[in-house]
């Protein structure tokens, strides 16, 4: 469905201003007077070769067959790629890693009982998309790094199968131990859904897309409209990725030849129990043969059925059996040397594998990159060389695990460590506004770069849609105190507000374990490609339908992640501004402060209700349900060197920031680009966080029970969730020493602006 016309009204009367002023040249970030100007034209002619006709090319060569990791399109497609890198003049190769990647061998899932059925577990063609007939080779419904087993159970319905959820059955007097969960997608991760279950006792897990969330509750089911139809289901991987991606068997080191291999047994990111993706078709027999107590209403789908729990009665036979064998990835990496740093990296990448076609996810950013690597590689043809090289990489296997950019990254992570100024990824895009998360000191590069590509839609800065649109949401009854300061401080002046990385794509390994100041954004919104995602109607004809319509927005991915290429990579100054890192911290820290207070008074409500049996008292007799467990109370943790190192950090930035945007010698940007290229992995801690040392980021980092979205000050944050008190009080101390490491980095870098 389209943006109603009000909100786009309402945004671009909010730039009706600045549109008036825009004459005078927009600051540039890093670069002198002069050389912004000529900066500004090189973009001009970066544009002229970009063509949405070979975007469109791409697209149906790329998505024409199954190209998960293992097929034979997806290798097509990695040697495809790398014959277009060397044409257009780049130094690139292929290089293989083997990976273990399971591929199903016998899978079933049976309803037993009066009323029998069997879930067909495939996805029939679609009239009218050819594609969607062409899946010879490619996965049934199937999702990587489940356990294998052969179980016969109760079924048990846990809604999005959340820690809520499981809190809510125990107040029902119920439990999954024993038994096969059945949840819906949405809410949370997918690989949580199944651990979740897992550490509660099921034997097993199937995970279904209720109508309400993807099919017809949100729209027209494919083909007449975009949504998921009855047959179609969502693959994936359920990997623990919030404790490690990449290979399970070669943790924290490149999967190459000869590398040691640990034993599948032994690998802490494979689940153990089976688990079967379905889709609302197939699901609807299983819930409806459901009894016990009506489900909460919060729990209820759009299926015409009453919504029951369950836990008896009802019994299943579920089976998964895999091929546990490695397979080959392709990472085609390509490398065009810089002319004034050439031992300085701006890293550009996005994955190519997909789960069938991977059409909208993802080739869509597929084909952008290599468009701008098309664009750039003519650029050079003529004379010009980027000032610092660039390595654009095309990665195989982020599906199962982000496996490509994982072991890429882990074999080169010297280099990086010493080389990479940032890391841009794209991911799957499609018509709308931006989407992105960065590092906080990238901010004002990505703020600076979408102010100098116009939205194709309403003429406007992509960024000025963006904050035109968050003012908009902010006027929305319910709108977040977050939310209405964010656009009050955007609309004041501030950069763009962007969210925070989390996990998900392949800027994990270099952001999360080698601390790499990473970008990761693409469009959404209005393209409408949810309802397909991972399913084998995620195809060319449904892209060209209803995700991006004569590529525009394709061209606009182009425009915008090559403005930042080569903003990053030809900057006098490496393009670096640290204010927002201190803002945010600060804010992020006084939300962990209110969440102490918040956990300490629940706590004390909890127990003191606990003490005079109100829950109890307050139950429906007829329906079992019990009182929830006792809490411990929050005691009063010191915060005062956290707050400290806040206010050092808030300093040195500030006059690094000033520094920078002053007059710039060519000399001392030299000097001061060594250090800042360290400025992030300052943020680590090589000893990384509780239970999951791969994660080594102390500012942002995936949460433990929230797979993708990122938790910021995740050690200080998720202990004070899980009320470890002590281990709360051992990261305060952490985050704030990694605070001072970057006040001294950035004071250092300071001096030599300044001298």
């Amino acid at each position: 469905m389209a943006r109603p016309n009000t909100a786009l009204m309402a945004g671009a009367s909010l730039f009706a201003i600045a549109g008036a002023a825009a004459a005078a040249p927009a600051p540039m970030l890093g670069f002198t007077p002069g050389g912004a100007d000529a900066e500004r034209a090189l973009e001009t002619r970066f544009d002229a070769n970009i063509s949405a006709a070979a975007l469109r090319e791409r697209m149906r060569l790329m998505a024409a067959e199954p190209n998960q990791v293992g097929a034979p399109h997806n290798k097509a497609n990695a040697e495809y790629t790398l014959a277009q890198f060397k044409a257009w003049g780049w130094d690139a190769h292929i290089e293989v890693f083997n990976v273990l990647y399971p591929t199903p061998k016998a899978e079933a899932l049976e309803l037993l009982g009066d009323h029998p059925f069997k879930a067909d577990l495939t996805e029939p063609a679609i009239a009218g998309d050819d594609s969607s007939a062409r899946q010879a080779g490619g996965l049934p419904a199937y999702v990587a790094y489940q356990g294998d087993g052969d179980v016969t159970a109760p079924l048990i319905y846990v809604n999005y199968g959340m820690p809520a959820d499981y809190e809510a059955l125990q107040r029902l007097g119920l439990d999954v131990k024993g038994k096969i969960v059945i949840a819906r997608y949405g809410v949370g991760w997918r690989g949580l859904k199944p651990k979740l279950a897992q550490e509660h006792g099921a034997v097993g897990c199937v995970i279904y897309s209720d109508p309400a969330d993807d099919g017809y509750g949100a729209g027209d089911a494919y083909p007449k409209g975009a949504f998921r139809p009855e047959r179609g289901f969502q693959r994936g991987s359920v990997q623990d990725l919030p404790v490690e991606p990449g290979d399970p068997l070669t943790p924290g080191y490149g999967a190459v030849e000869g590398a040691p291999r640990i034993p599948i047994a032994e690998a802490k990111t494979i689940l153990k129990i089976p688990v079967l993706p379905i889709s609302w078709g197939d699901a609807q027999h299983f819930l409806a043969a459901l009894d016990g107590p009506v489900a909460p209403k919060t729990w209820r789908g759009s299926l015409p059925l009453t919504y029951h729990v369950g836990g008896a009665g009802a019994k299943a036979h579920l089976l998964v059996q895999s091929n546990w064998d490695q397979k080959p990835l392709y990472d085609v990496i390509a490398v065009m040397k810089g002319a004034r740093e050439p031992e300085k990296w701006v890293v550009r990448g996005n994955h190519r594998d997909g789960w069938v076609f991977g059409a909208e996810d993802p080739l869509s950013g597929q084909i952008a990159l290599m468009e701008e690597a098309k664009s750039l590689g003519a650029m050079a043809k003529t004379g010009w060389r980027p000032g610092r090289t660039l390595v654009y990489a095309s990665w195989d296997g982020e599906e199962p695990g982000l496996l490509g950019s994982t072991e890429w990254a882990e074999t080169h992570a010297k280099d990086l460590q010493s080389k990479a100024v940032v890391y841009i990824n794209t991911d799957g895009s499609n018509r709308g506004l931006l989407s992105v998360e960065t590092s906080y000191s990238m901010r004002r590069l990505f703020d600076e770069a979408t102010s100098a590509v116009n939205d194709p839609e309403t003429g406007v800065s992509v960024r000025d849609r963006a904050l035109a649109d968050l003012q908009v949401r902010a006027l929305a009854p319910d709108a977040s105190a977050d939310l209405k300061a964010k656009a009050k401080a955007a609309k004041a002046g501030a950069d763009l507000p962007v969210g925070d990385l989390g996990s998900g794509s392949d800027y994990t390994p270099f952001a999360q374990h080698l601390g790499i100041a990473s970008i990761n954004f693409g469009f959404s919104g209005e393209g409408q490609s949810g309802g397909v995602y991972h399913s084998a109607y995620d195809t060319f004809e449904h892209f060209e339908r209803f995700s991006d319509p004569g590529y525009v927005y394709s061209v606009t991915l182009t425009q915008t992640a090559g403005r930042l290429v080569l903003r990053a990579a030809n900057a006098d100054l490496a393009p670096f501004a640290f204010t927002d890192l201190a803002s945010s911290v600060a804010s992020e820290a006084e939300e962990v402060k209110a969440l102490v207070g918040t956990q300490r008074t629940h706590a004390e409500a909890v127990n003191r209700l606990l003490d005079q049996k109100a829950f109890a008292l307050s139950d429906d007799p007829t329906i079992s349900s019990g009182p929830p467990d006792r809490e411990s109370v929050a005691p009063n943790l010191d915060f005062a060197p956290l707050d400290a190192a806040i206010d050092r950090l808030k300093t040195a930035s500030a006059a690094y920031d000033k520094a920078a945007a002053g007059p710039l010698a060519a000399d001392k940007a030299g000097k001061a680009n060594t250090i800042l290229v360290g400025v992030e992995q300052a943020l680590t801690d090589s000893r990384g966080l509780p239970g999951r040392p791969w994660y080594r980021h102390l500012i942002y980092a995936p949460g433990l029970l929230t797979g993708y979205g990122s938790k910021t000050l995740p050690g200080v944050r998720e202990a004070v969730e899980g009320r470890r008190w002590e281990e709360a009080a051992e990261f305060i101390g952490r985050t704030a020493a990694v605070l001072d490491a970057v006040s001294a980095k950035l004071t250092a870098a300071t001096q030599i602006l300044t001298k």
